[in-house]
């Protein structure tokens, strides 16, 4: 890759930003043609066998305020946020969201996809790219999931047990079935175990990183330069010949600052996800005349797309007190010496113990049934009749259970704790991704989120908050609520937070929320509700009359030479935590750039 092999200085393909489509999309392509030369320019810095990157456990750890691995995009303030300006992470590493996420496999329902209308991104043929991508070790065979892909999927090296008090609860008393399997591209609306993208042989994270691009290190032709900073692309008459670069001062804060220019002889392909690919093309002079303009940058194309339309999944972890006896990830994530010490020496020797856990073992792809559709009142009636009704793959939140307790304060008692998930998957919302100058004329991101500025989106928050407090009471290992991590309800209310010896009786009647209760709750989301980092949409595949900004063969509307493949192409949303959809188009847009260039991608690789 870089070090061992002579510095090149022209390359047939550069891919600005080396996240996650563009590992797959660059190590497909090397793979298949090693002659290929292939620069990968990476702001971030390298995972290669780091510790924090390939053990399962330790993916909290790139969260916390200090972390180099995530970028923190700060938004603007809201006022459907009672004024505060959110923070959505992306990352910044080898294998962007890859290396750093949660590990979570799920994917969106086939017709999602089909959604898009995009020539060639139809489910039926990207189900072939879905099985090639991954080795499906939880239930071989299967007839929408693979076998001998180089990202594997499996339970992880050790479950961690409530996930079965979860799915009893919900089969019982939430009254949904149970099924193996609701990531077949069409179940929905069932408890089931939870995959993860963990080897489970070894028990490491499996990563792009690793699987498509370190483990190509003797060919010479597959650069990766890390700690460098894509400022904009280099055209003349409008084709793409290159990037002009700097070292990047968060990665490399000694390195000259100067900037860098590196040619492309056939193709770039920026790839930088839903926050740097807008803000590459605009610095570019490609996109909204007003913006270009705000910011002194001579407009090359006009396509006010460019930053527009960014979509994003929202919801909350919510803590609870497990009991003593339960097996959660808190001891390991504390750094309890012995427990850590212990799990690391099974871990090294056969891939088990905790070390190779996330502590999400089990989810519902939920749609309310018409009970729960009353509950929620008319602001909801609107995007289930209009979206939801008549689609029964298509869930409206994801819940989930997760063993431990991730925000982990030095004020929380040493106890064992567990976290109700609940995120919407299809939020109405929409907002923008540009950038502006800011103070001393230095550019700074112009970054709306647009979280629940239509009133229905905080509507099955709400509802899921309930429904989810309602689930963990009646689990066997449920001890109470941890307060500070809930909405404030007033003293005398029946919907009060506290500890508790035990859980209530499966049968036992459901928590009545008062007005004032909901106002808790309303408020308790707005002040906090995070981002799901499934940032998207932002250089959208639609037509350009649509405020498209590629089409559907990634091609950046008026240029040659010039491609967008990650995140942001996506023009609407998708039913599933990203990472799987990353994946996916990081194959589709090596089998188009194969095509392009006369290689057979099919047939050889």
């Amino acid at each position: 890759m870089s070090q061992p092999h002579p510095i090149l200085s022209e390359f047939d393909i550069i891919f600005a930003g080396g996240g996650t489509t563009a590992c797959v999309a660059a190590g497909r392509l090397a793979a298949c043609d090693p002659s290929l030369k292939i620069l990968i320019l990476e702001a971030g810095e390298h995972t290669l066998d780091q510790a924090a990157h390939i053990q399962p456990y330790q993916y909290f750890t790139h969260q916390a305020p200090t972390s180099t691995t995530l970028t923190a995009n700060v938004g603007n303030p809201s006022p459907r946020l009672n004024g505060r300006a959110p923070i959505v992470q992306s990352g910044r590493c080898v294998g962007g969201g890859s290396s750093v996420n949660f590990m979570i496999y799920t994917r969106a329902p086939a017709s999602d996809f089909d959604d898009w209308e995009a020539d060639g991104w139809e489910s039926e043929n990207l189900i072939p790219l879905m099985k090639k991508l991954e080795t499906y070790e939880v239930q071989p065979d299967g007839p929408t999931h693979g076998d001998n892909g180089p990202i594997k999927v499996s339970h992880g090296g050790r479950t961690t047990g409530i996930w079965e008090e979860f799915v009893h609860v919900g089969t019982t008393y939430h009254k949904r079935p149970y099924a193996d399997d609701t990531d077949d591209l069409e179940t929905c609306n069932a408890y089931s175990p939870w995959a993860k993208y963990i080897d489970g042989t070894t028990g490491r994270r499996s990563d792009v990183a690793h699987h498509y691009i370190y483990n190509q290190a003797h060919n010479p032709n597959l650069q990766l330069w890390v700690g460098k900073l894509v400022k904009r692309i280099i055209f003349e008459d409008k084709r793409a010949l290159g990037v002009k670069f700097t070292c990047n001062p968060v990665s490399c804060p000694d390195a000259d600052q100067s900037s860098t220019i590196v040619r492309a002889f056939k193709l770039v392909v920026i790839s930088a996800g839903a926050f740097g690919s807008p803000a590459i093309l605009e610095r570019s002079g490609i996109g909204a005349e007003r913006v270009l303009k705000q910011c002194g940058i001579e407009q090359l194309v006009n396509l006010p797309g460019v930053g527009e339309n960014y979509q994003d999944h929202i919801g909350c972890f919510v803590p609870y007190f497990a009991a003593d006896g339960a097996v959660t990830l808190d001891p390991l994530w504390r750094g309890e010496e012995s427990v850590v010490q212990e799990s690391l020496a099974q871990w090294k020797s056969n891939g088990k113990s905790l070390i190779a856990q996330n502590g999400c073992d089990a989810k519902l792809k939920w749609r309310p049934d018409e009970d729960e559709l009353r509950a929620m009142g008319p602001a909801f009636q609107t995007p289930w009749k209009e979206f939801f009704q008549d689609r029964p793959d298509k869930a409206v939140a994801i819940f989930g259970l997760c063993a431990g307790y991730i925000p982990l304060s030095s004020a929380l008692p040493l106890r064992n704790y567990m976290s109700a998930g609940y995120f919407t998957l299809y939020p109405r919302s929409v907002g923008s991704v540009h950038i502006k100058l800011g103070e001393n004329s230095k550019e700074v991101l112009d970054f709306t989120t647009g979280f629940l500025d239509d009133p229905s989106d905080i509507v099955p928050l709400n509802f899921g908050y309930k429904k989810m407090r309602e689930l963990l009471r009646r689990m066997p290992s449920y001890r109470g609520e941890v307060p500070a991590g809930h909405p404030c309800f007033s003293d005398g209310s029946a919907a009060v937070c506290s500890e508790t010896s035990g859980p209530v009786d499966l049968t036992a009647p459901d928590i009545i929320y008062t007005a004032e209760d909901d106002e808790a709750i309303d408020r308790f989301h707005r002040d906090n509700v995070p981002t799901a980092a499934h940032s998207l949409g932002t250089c959208a595949m639609k037509p350009e009359s649509e405020k498209g900004v590629v089409d559907a063969r990634l091609n950046v509307y008026g240029v040659a030479g010039l491609k967008v493949a990650d995140m942001s192409i996506a023009p609407r949303n998708v039913g599933t935590n990203t990472h799987s959809t990353a994946l996916l188009i990081g194959e589709k847009a090596a089998l188009i750039i194969a095509e392009d260039l006369g290689i057979d991608l099919r047939a050889t690789c």
